[in-house]
This record gives C-alpha cells, sequence and structure tokens, in this order.
C-alpha cells in the first residue's frame, strides 16, 4: 500500500469511528476521497481498500470477565465530569490510524475504562494500595491495552508511572517504543542523543504535542540515577506525568529504589506523594523465572512489593497471558515474612481476543481436524541426524533439514504472494527456534543464508522463463512448495515466479538473542522488510515479529508458561492468515493442543466466577486445584526427592495418555478390565443390558466398588502423574456415599481396521492410537496424535440429558458469541461443558490397538529396535469425567519422584535458554 493510498485509508477509517455506513456509502465515500485527497487510486486498489475496512470493522470483541474482591467500591463514574481525556483522546485517534477495527477500540474504551475503575482514586488524599490482574492472551494486544490503562490513568491524575516490561533489553527497549509511540509521543532515544534537534513529534504527538510526559528512560537505556537526576527539573512539579519503562533486573530495581530514597531523604516528598500505578508485563515471569536462583527471585519480588510500598498511594496491575504461574499455584514459595507477595488479591481481568485472533485455540483446536490434515500445521520429521531436539553447546551445522528448506520456501512464496496481494509495504517474517545456544544459532543464521542466497541466485538466472524455468533445481523446488501448499492462494505459477525475485531479492537471515539483534523494523519505506530471524530464549517471550508468516520451531519443552509464550506466532494476519505456516514436532503441536484447551478453560472459569461473584482468591484457589497446574508447580518446587501437591478433582477429567508398556503390567490391567466386566455382568450389567451409543456401550447405576476395585489393580506408569490411583481413590472414597455412588460406565466399541477382541464376555472393535515412538525406550505407551488423548472428542456427551446437554451447547454460544443454527459452521463443543452438567461420573474403558509406526517414524529413532517391542494386542486404558463437586475446594495429594521428572520434563537449564541470554 503506497503511502497516499495509507493516507486515504486512515482518513476513511477514522470517519467511520464517528458514522458507519452501507458497502455503497462507504465505496462512495472512498471514490469521493480519492479524489480530494489526490490519490487517483485505481479502480481496483480502491475496491481492495473497500473489502479491507470492511473486514476491519466487522471485527468484534467481548469484554470478557471481571473478578473483584468483596470490599470494591466504584469511583470512576463520579468522578469522569472533572476529568479531561486528553491523553486517552490521542491514543484513541492513533488506534483508528492504526487501523484497529471500530468495535475492538470501543471495547477496549470500556475496558480500560473498568480496570481504571478498580484501581485507587487519585483524587482520594488518603493511604490505598491495590492489586490486580489482567489475564490476556499471547500476542493478542495487552500492550495496546495497558498503554490505554496508562493514558486514562494520567488523566484521572496519576503523576508517577512505572512499566516493568521483561527480562531483556530487546524486549523493554520495544515496549518502550510502544509507549513513546502510544502516550509520550516524542521518540525519547532520538531526544536523548539529539536534544532539541531530536525533539520531533511521533504516534499521538502527531495529533496534539502539548502535555508532553516526562521520560526517565528511553529506547537506548535503561533507568539510570544520573539522568533521573538532571531530569527531575523538567518534572514541573509533575503537572504532567512521568513515566519509567524499566528491565525487571534486580540491579536495575535496586538503582530506581536508591533513588527515590535519595530524594525523599532530601526532602523532596513530592513524588512519594504522588499516586503511582506499576504495569507489570509478563507478570508471570515475575517470580517463576527458573533461570534464576530462588534468592534472586525472591529479592525482584520483594524489590517490586517495596516500590509499591514506597508511595502512600500505588496501585500494582500485573498483565500475562500465561496464568498458570506461580502467582497462582504456588502460594508458599517465600518465606513466612513475605507471604503477602504481588497477589492479585483486589481484581482479576479475563481479557477476550477479537473475532481476528490468530490463536491456540484457532490453530491447535479448531484447525486440526478429526479427520484430514491440519491447517496451518506441518510436522517435522526429519532433524534428528542433522539438528537432534537435544543437542550441545559444540553442535555443528552443516546441513539444514530438508523440512527447514520447505519452510524458507514456503515463506518466500508466501512473500510474493503477499506482494501480488497489494502488501508489499507490510513487513514479512520467517521465525527459526531450534536451539538455546548462540553459538548454534549462528552455524544456523550461516546455513540459511546460504540458502537464501542459492534461492536469489537461481531466480536471477533463471528470469521468468515460465516451464523453462523448472530445469533449474531451487525453481523445481520452490514450484513443489508451492503446489503443495499455495495453489489454493494463487494458482497461478508463472504470476508468481514472475514476481518473486523482486519480493524476495532483499530478504536477509538475521539472529535475534543476547549477542545479536538483528531486527529493525524502523525507517521510512514503501517497501516491507522480509526477515528470517533465528534465535531461542529472546524470541520466546514478549518481542513482537511484524508479519511473521511462517515458523520452524523445534524446541520442545512442556511447561505451560514457557511453551505458550514461545508461540511467537499467535496475534493477528489481516489478508494473509490463509499463508501461515507452522512446522513442529508432533509432540510439540499434541502439547500445545493439551495447554490450548486448558487456556480455553481457564477464561471461562473467569467468567463464570464473575456470573457468581466470586472473588479472586477462590479464583486463585482454582487455578492451583486445576490439574493442569500439576506441571507448574512441580517446575516450580524442583529440587531431588519427592514432591507433594496437592490437585482438586472436582469437574475434573482424568485419562491414561500415558500407559506402561512393560508385559507384566499389561497383562495385570488386561485381568483389572476382565474382573470389571465380570463384576457388571454379575450385577446384570452385561452387554445386553447395554445402550448401544457413539464410541461404544454404556451401562448405567455400576456401583461405586467395581470402579475402586479396578483402581485398585490399575499398574500405572510412573511417568503417568495424573493418574495416580490413590489420589483419585482418595477423591472417591471421600464421596463413595453420595455424589460418587453411581457410576455410568462406557465400554469403548469402534469401527476399526483392527480385528475385533474378545474381553471379559464383550466383543469389541479397538480403539487406533498412535503413540510416541521413542517412549517405549521407557517402556511407556504414550498417546499423541491430537491433543495427546486417548479419549476421543465428544465423550462426556455420553450419557447425559439430552435436554441438559442442548442447554450446555446454547450456553456455550451464546458465551463465545456463536453462531449455532448453521449446521456447517456449527462449532465443536469441548467436552468439558458436558461435564458440569452430568448428574454422575462417566468412567471409560478403553480398548486400544496401538498403531504400527511408519517409516518416517521409525527413520527418527536413534534405537530402530523399539518397534519390536509393540504389544501386539489391544491395551487397556481408562478414563474418568468427575463432574462438580459440593465440595470443590477438598484436593488430594499427588506424589511425584523429581528425578524422574527432571528426565521427562528436562532440567531448569535446559527450557530457559540460560547458555544464551544471562
Amino acid at each position: 500500500m503506497t503511502a497516499e493510498l495509507k493516507h486515504l485509508d486512515d482518513v476513511v477509517s477514522q470517519s467511520l469511528a464517528h458514522q458507519r455506513k452501507s458497502g455503497s456509502e462507504l465505496r462512495t465515500f472512498i471514490t469521493t476521497m480519492n479524489g480530494a485527497l489526490n490519490v487517483n487510486a485505481g479502480p481496483d486498489a480502491l475496491e481492495q481498500l473497500a473489502r479491507d475496512i470492511e473486514e476491519r470493522f466487522g471485527i468484534t470483541m467481548g469484554l470478557g470477565a471481571m473478578v473483584d474482591d468483596e470490599s470494591f467500591r466504584p469511583w470512576l463514574d463520579e468522578a469522569k465530569a472533572s476529568i479531561d481525556p486528553f491523553y486517552w483522546d490521542r491514543y484513541k485517534k492513533l488506534l483508528h490510524k492504526n487501523g484497529l477495527p471500530q468495535d475492538v477500540i470501543t471495547t477496549t474504551d470500556e475496558l480500560t475504562d473498568r480496570i481504571l475503575g478498580r484501581l485507587g482514586n487519585p483524587g482520594l488524599d488518603e493511604k490505598w494500595d491495590r492489586r490486580g490482574m489482567v489475564v490476556g492472551h499471547v500476542q493478542s494486544g495487552k500492550t495496546a491495552n495497558y498503554t490505554g490503562l496508562i493514558c486514562k490513568a494520567a488523566d484521572a491524575g496519576y503523576r508517577l508511572i512505572v512499566v516493568i516490561a521483561g527480562i531483556h533489553n530487546n524486549l523493554r527497549n520495544q515496549t518502550q517504543e510502544r509507549i513513546d509511540e502510544g502516550f509520550i509521543g516524542r521518540d525519547t532515544g532520538r531526544l536523548a542523543t539529539q536534544g532539541k534537534k531530536g525533539n520531533r513529534a511521533i504516534g499521538v504527538g502527531l495529533f496534539d504535542d502539548r502535555h508532553v510526559p516526562v521520560g526517565l528512560t528511553n529506547t537506548l537505556a535503561d533507568f539510570r540515577k544520573d539522568t533521573a537526576s538532571t531530569n527531575t527539573s523538567q518534572i514541573d512539579s509533575y503537572k504532567v506525568p512521568v513515566v519509567l519503562v524499566i528491565k525487571k533486573n534486580h540491579n536495575t530495581l535496586r538503582n530506581l529504589l536508591d533513588w527515590l530514597r535519595e530524594n525523599s531523604a532530601r526532602g523532596d516528598d513530592q513524588m512519594i506523594d504522588q499516586p503511582m500505578l506499576l504495569i507489570d508485563d509478563e507478570a508471570d515471569n515475575a517470580s517463576i523465572n527458573t533461570k534464576y536462583s530462588k534468592d534472586e527471585i525472591t529479592k525482584i519480588n520483594g524489590q517490586i512489593r517495596d516500590l509499591l510500598n514506597m508511595f502512600h498511594r500505588s496501585c500494582y496491575v500485573g498483565y500475562t497471558a500465561t496464568p498458570f504461574a506461580n502467582i497462582f499455584v504456588d502460594p508458599d514459595q517465600y518465606d513466612e515474612a513475605l507471604k503477602e507477595d504481588l497477589f492479585p488479591k483486589h481484581f482479576i481481568v479475563g481479557l477476550d481476543a477479537p473475532s481476528n485472533y490468530f490463536g491456540a485455540k484457532k490453530i491447535f483446536i479448531d484447525g486440526i481436524p478429526d479427520d484430514g490434515a491440519p491447517v496451518w500445521l506441518r510436522y517435522i520429521t526429519d532433524n534428528e541426524d542433522v539438528l537432534p531436539m537435544k543437542h550441545r553447546i559444540d553442535q555443528t551445522v552443516d546441513e539444514l533439514p530438508e523440512s527447514l528448506k520447505e519452510a524458507v520456501r514456503a515463506f518466500l512464496i508466501a512473500r510474493t504472494i503477499r506482494n501480488l496481494r497489494g502488501q508489499a509495504s507490510k513487513h514479512c517474517s520467517m521465525l527459526v527456534n531450534a536451539s538455546r545456544f548462540t553459538k548454534v544459532q549462528g552455524l544456523l543464521r550461516n546455513r540459511l543464508h546460504q540458502y537464501v542466497g542459492g534461492i536469489q541466485d537461481s531466480l536471477r538466472v533463471t528470469g521468468a522463463r515460465g516451464d523453462a524455468a523448472l530445469r533449474d533445481a531451487m525453481i523445481a523446488d520452490l514450484h513443489e512448495t508451492w503446489e503443495r501448499e499455495y495453489f489454493d492462494a494463487e494458482p497461478d505459477w508463472s504470476k508468481v515466479l514472475a514476481a518473486m525475485l523482486e519480493a524476495v531479492a532483499a530478504a536477509k537471515v538475521v539472529e535475534v538473542n543476547s549477542r545479536a539483534n538483528g531486527l529493525d523494523y524502523t525507517g521510512e519505506s514503501n517497501v516491507g522488510q522480509t526477515v528470517i530471524a533465528v534465535g531461542g530464549f529472546s524470541l520466546s517471550r514478549g518481542l513482537t515479529l511484524e508479519g511473521l508468516t511462517v515458523t520452524w520451531f523445534l524446541r520442545n519443552t512442556m511447561m505451560y508458561d514457557t511453551l505458550m509464550q514461545m508461540g511467537r506466532w499467535f496475534g493477528y494476519r489481516g489478508g494473509y492468515e490463509d499463508l501461515c505456516r507452522i512446522w513442529m514436532p508432533s509432540d510439540a503441536i499434541d502439547w500445545y493442543a493439551h495447554i490450548a484447551e486448558a487456556s480455553e478453560e481457564l477464561h471461562l472459569e473467569l467468567k463464570k466466577m464473575e456470573k457468581a461473584k466470586a472473588t479472586p482468591s477462590d479464583f486463585g484457589l482454582a487455578v492451583r486445584s486445576h490439574p493442569a497446574s500439576l506441571l507448574v508447580t512441580a517446575r516450580n518446587k524442583m529440587g531431588s526427592g519427592q514432591k507433594h501437591i496437592l490437585i482438586g478433582l472436582s469437574n475434573a477429567w482424568v485419562e491414561t495418555a500415558k500407559i506402561t508398556a512393560k508385559p507384566k503390567e499389561l497383562a495385570a490391567n488386561h485381568e483389572a478390565a476382565v474382573r470389571l466386566l465380570e463384576g457388571m455382568a454379575a450385577r446384570g450389567l452385561g452387554p445386553a443390558a447395554a445402550d448401544k451409543v457413539n464410541g461404544g456401550h454404556l451401562l448405567k447405576d455400576v456401583p461405586v466398588e467395581l470402579i475402586d476395585q479396578f483402581l485398585l489393580a490399575w499398574r500405572n506408569h510412573e511417568q503417568a502423574f495424573l493418574t495416580q490411583p490413590g489420589p483419585v481413590r482418595g477423591y472417591i472414597r471421600d464421596r463413595q456415599d453420595d455424589e460418587l455412588k453411581e457410576w455410568d460406565v462406557l465400554v469403548t466399541d469402534v469401527k476399526s481396521e483392527a480385528d475385533n477382541f474378545d474381553i471379559g464376555g464383550w466383543t469389541v472393535g479397538p480403539q487406533m492410537r498412535r503413540i510416541g515412538y521413542a517412549d517405549l525406550g521407557d517402556h511407556l505407551l504414550s498417546m499423541s496424535g491430537k491433543r495427546a488423548r486417548i479419549a476421543s472428542r465428544g465423550v462426556e456427551r455420553i450419557g447425559i440429558d439430552e435436554e441438559k446437554a442442548k442447554q450446555a451447547e446454547a450456553a456455550y454460544l451464546a458465551a463465545e458469541k456463536l453462531d449455532g443454527t448453521d449446521e456447517e459452521k456449527r462449532p465443536s463443543f469441548p467436552d468439558r461443558i458436558y461435564r458440569q452438567v452430568r448428574d454422575k461420573p462417566l468412567f471409560v474403558l478403553h480398548v486400544v490397538q496401538v498403531r504400527r509406526p511408519e517409516e518416517k517414524d521409525i527413520d527418527q529413532l536413534r534405537d530402530k529396535s523399539v518397534r519390536d517391542r509393540l504389544p501386539e494386542r489391544p491395551v487397556i486404558g481408562w478414563s474418568i469425567s468427575l463432574p462438580p463437586s459440593a465440595k470443590p475446594n477438598d484436593r488430594v495429594e499427588y506424589i511425584i519422584n523429581m528425578v524422574k521428572f527432571r528426565e521427562i520434563y528436562g532440567s531448569e537449564e535446559d527450557d530457559d535458554g540460560a547458555y544464551e541470554d544471562d
């Protein structure tokens, strides 16, 4: 899009902020302004602009959820008459100019009002201290939300605003740029180096450059005592706000605390008397970043609280997309003296993502159909011989895996198609995250640079010679990738080939880590950058890759927060979502799908708690009790020996996604299943008494003692933490006389490519499941495939009254603002909605035939003999759907062997980039 066309877009979009137009009215207005502004764009460009604007203005965003403490007293409505919305009005104009959809701006306005109203009233001259948290989604616009909050807080009277922005310089600098653009209105880096010569308005300053806030940090430097001291004269008795963007580092925090104390000691108490707002971006990283020692974690946590306590009136608002963190999970992380911590005791806000958000749910749940290939995901199966998943710091990289070459070709083709769509002025990026070691990242960068250079050379030599160009091996490979990935997006190969050299001639490969940062999207140009970024931990939290289109992702941590934060591909992909591709190992895909469901459940829990008028402490307990929190809690308590972790099983789903492969234990589990089936038959609950349902045979009113006997006999694998029979039996036993007295039991039976199997008087068709074949070395059958589950989608609907099931579905559609009338677009309902309306618990007896590995699976294995260890006959697994309990806060104790835990999930250094970004 040319600068002139962008100006036309800005003018039209801002006019629509005040008055909506029909399709014909919009096109007439665009044509009129095209002439008035002398843009002189052609009919095709004007029609594309009209469609882009219509798409943006069709995007919606919900208000999310708000959980308050019981003492909340609203103040904002009464104060609004006296508040001049100067900073917010400027920011709102910037959001319009940047093309944010009108509905999203309106909702952001309402949301930031709701959050501001829960902060302390800056007009109230008495001591107060407020703590809250905002839970969003990765790359979904949290920065835009808290920038809006900062603007409104400044309008309301807050005079000191501190933003703590991650643990890396590049993230702090990026956040400072956003604050410069959205709140200060000046380029602080240029001001620091050029003085008055660099005093040029940017962002909101272009609309109104009065009342410029004082910045005590800039895009070039974090907080420094000497610099801050020279700037205090500019503060002018705090008539304008003072803002700092600092790194989450104990030295930086110490310097800030010392500077504030020194100013106070010199009699300058004005600053300490000012109402202060502290925004903690990536709040879960304040205290659980495992790369630091426990002493240092405690130090940072304590310093943040010291900073808050230094002011008579202070507010703390933590922003995070990964609330499965010890701010909820591990309340006894610190010593008794530090129990106050940073828990958001006054409010928790759950942000809805806009309807065009390209997030975990869309990619890993909706984007993986039950039948057919994933929409955006591609599997990495060829790395082990070239770049193993686990490698040392001295790993060589002599060549690239074929899947990485395929990803590079897809990226270059996608860039070309984006140009053909009129997006040549937009940035286009590829992410390669395959190692935590900077040395290995450097080698990868070199190999990628050579490969991209080879493609560019072939394009120069062959030109656009049509079919003749296909005689060049590089061009032939590009053609195959286009045919495989992008034929539907742009079916004319000759058109793609003709445009490709111009589109990718300037493509470059850069490193982004502690020793190098080749990312630089600044500069005035009508041509967007084409960048392949190679990195590790620096690319795993907070850093935005502009126009990220293709990803090749080899890292395989299983930690909830780390894994989700590594998802730099989440965000907004207007006009090119169909071109996005993500390559990753199947295990990582399974884990992302699992965590995506847990995160969705968490946001739903917030909405339920808002309706129930629950408090933040209730929500904290719910998160701590959630089975998904087991991994996070264990990680925080990493050490030797055994760890005892409390988990709640009310409204929970428990299943054997990991099953022992030892022949004796498989036989014992088979015998336990036989005894269960025979025990039911002895009570008249055999095959003849069962109802045939989708997926098997349903038996009703099965006595709890039969379930308990089965679990007592079950032989669990040590890596299957959640299916330890002891805690599950304990939970059931406490409710065996009332809530869990009688059960529904489903015996699975499906049409299968495997032979029917006879067990305990039943003949059933086994479920076919793929496993992680590398795990066979640990005598483990680890379910893989979609969501790494043994059960099929919809199983928890079985046994529920049809009317109740439909009510649950209608409530889900309403909560998610989805249309359930169109059968073709009808969503797949998550199983959790049925669990919430169950009258009786459901026990599922799974009969599973392990699928034989394909040759590509065998090729990836170091030990090729594992295929000989696969069980020949079907194996037994189980799952349980437990309805909500009348005693939801009761928890049971799980025991984890931490030596084994480290073997499975890696040591602390394995995930956190300790060799990369110290």
